[in-house]
């Protein structure tokens, strides 16, 4: 598997930011670490194995990235202000500076025009991160992998709102799209998986608010509840990738 490191100073950040890249060519995704992960968690929890049927194919290339999390989900005692401003620069980090550089080494590598969307993968907070950006930038994420994740922003902010919270946290404003936003048009010519299992310390609650949500306006996605023997881990969540992955590549 060709890989590759790489770091730049991020305006977005205005900090040095670290990523690796996995595979040779096809289509790029990226990878949302778990709560407060590193951008090596992708091969050090050996997720980058699962996919390697993929990424040896030539089918995907996967940029694994750092989180922010501990300056601002995670960082309870902080001011919530400031922690969802922090956040807000950690998003564009990864439209404005990511996007580009996974589009610009696809359009090399395949030799494609234009701007090729994204799938973007993440698990537990990672999955509310990925779940976010996918409905947020649809021109941008085109595919979306989203397991056992909260789809709310009180998770990390309590009970703080202003209107950048409220951007991050698609319970709230996916139920205030207008029938005719053009968003759910796109939302319904891409592919998403959401998916929680019903076993040890998932919360599938936040997952079928959404899923009621996105019925009530007409958007096609995959949501799907595995048993009751399923946890928040990472077994599990080796299985639902190699599982889902297919459907959302072909």
């Amino acid at each position: 598997m060709e890989t590759q490191y790489a770091r730049w100073f991020s305006p977005s950040l205005n900090r040095v930011m670290e990523c690796k890249v996995y595979g040779h060519q096809g289509k790029p995704a990226l990878f949302i670490p778990c709560q407060d992960g590193r951008f090596f968690d992708f091969e050090n929890f050996h997720m980058a194995d699962v996919w390697a049927p993929w990424i040896d194919a030539g089918k995907l290339m996967v940029c694994s990235v750092d989180t922010m999390d501990k300056e601002t989900w995670s960082d309870s005692n902080g001011d919530p202000y400031w922690r969802i401003r922090r956040h807000e620069e950690w998003v564009r980090y990864l439209t404005d500076e990511v996007v580009p550089f996974m589009q610009d080494r696809a359009r090399d590598r395949n030799g494609w025009d234009g701007d090729p969307g994204l799938l973007v993968y993440g698990s537990s907070l990672g999955a509310t991160h990925a779940a976010n950006l996918y409905f947020r930038f649809p021109t941008l994420f085109d595919r979306l992998l989203a397991l056992s994740g909260i789809y709310t922003a009180s998770y990390g902010f309590g009970g703080y709102r202003d209107d950048l919270v409220y951007l991050n946290s698609p319970e709230d404003y996916l139920p205030n799209l207008a029938p005719d936003h053009p968003y759910i048009e796109q939302y319904n010519r891409n592919k998403g998986v959401i998916c929680v299992g019903l076993g040890d310390w998932e919360m599938p609650e936040s997952t079928r608010r959404i899923d009621e949500i996105l019925h009530s306006k007409g958007i096609r996605l995959w949501v799907d509840y595995w048993g009751h023997d399923v946890s928040h881990d990472w077994p599990w969540w080796y299985k639902q990738c190699s599982y889902f992955l297919p459907f959302l590549i072909d």
